[in-house]
């Protein structure tokens, strides 16, 4: 089991003592999870913080069985401004976690053409729904909704691009490279990419080659080291990353990474 840098109440500690009001901090929460943080304000991207896809696959031919230990309890994330999820997958949707997040008062973001799946599975109707091309500004985060393919470009499937303290940040969500896809996006400051390589799902040097076109000031690799049957090691995107002049950082579980 991987245990993760800072978990539990030493990941709260460390989220609660970020205070630089001119940078943005970033801890990776696992798979495609994020929490960032921004002028005071927090901002949850695709949490998945339960064992629902563990129990529900059990006994079956995909097993979900975990790579590493939880960072934290969602219910300790009571101070979350908005949760925000790209598509309905339930690594990416999940009812356990958003659940006491959202009942502390997050707002919650989706895809417009998620909407009646959101709404089915937390109970309560998204606070903003998106299409591609849109933009919202909620507890001081504009939020732009752009195309994933995954693995095809339907509008179920998005990524953001997140803009606080004039930074820009690109969540892609699940998604494979699509042409025109760095320019659709444009120049960021960090860029967070899955590297599992499989699903519909780019893999770590096709994700390097993608933080270099559009560009990213840094790139953060992600969806891995969740579970067996679905992850990939992050070695090929830092190899690639490196050939490529490309800055990156591969982050621990519930380490801090501080933009600026």
């Amino acid at each position: 089991m991987i245990e993760p840098a800072l978990a539990d109440e030493a990941l709260l500690a460390d989220v609660a003592a970020a205070s630089d009001p001119d940078r943005i901090c970033v801890w990776w929460l696992g798979q495609s999870g994020f929490l960032i943080k921004c002028a005071g304000r927090h901002l949850l991207i695709d949490p998945y913080l339960s064992d629902s896809l563990t129990r529900k696959y059990a006994g079956t031919d995909r097993p979900h069985v975990r790579m590493s230990r939880r960072v934290v309890d969602p219910a300790a994330l009571d101070f979350v401004d908005v949760a925000a999820s790209t598509h309905g997958h339930t690594d990416h949707l999940d009812a356990e976690t958003l659940a006491p997040i959202l009942a502390a008062g997050a707002a919650l973001v989706c895809p417009a053409a998620g909407r009646a799946l959101a709404r089915s599975r937390t109970g309560r109707e998204p606070d903003v729904a998106l299409d591609w091309g849109e933009r919202a500004t909620i507890a001081g985060f504009e939020l732009e909704a752009v195309p994933a393919a995954h693995p095809r470009m339907v509008p179920e499937y998005t990524g953001y691009v997140v803009r606080c303290a004039g930074r820009r940040v690109y969540h892609s969500g699940d998604s494979e490279v699509y042409p025109g896809m760095a320019g659709r996006v444009g120049p960021v400051d960090l860029a967070l990419l899955p590297i599992n390589g499989a699903l519909a799902n780019m893999g770590g040097v096709d994700a390097a080659r993608l933080a270099r076109a559009l560009p990213a000031g840094l790139a953060v690799p992600c969806h891995y080291d969740m579970f067996e049957f679905n992850t990939a090691s992050p070695d090929p995107f830092a190899a690639e990353c490196e050939r490529l002049g490309q800055p990156f950082q591969v982050l621990r579980l519930g380490e801090r990474l501080s933009v600026g």
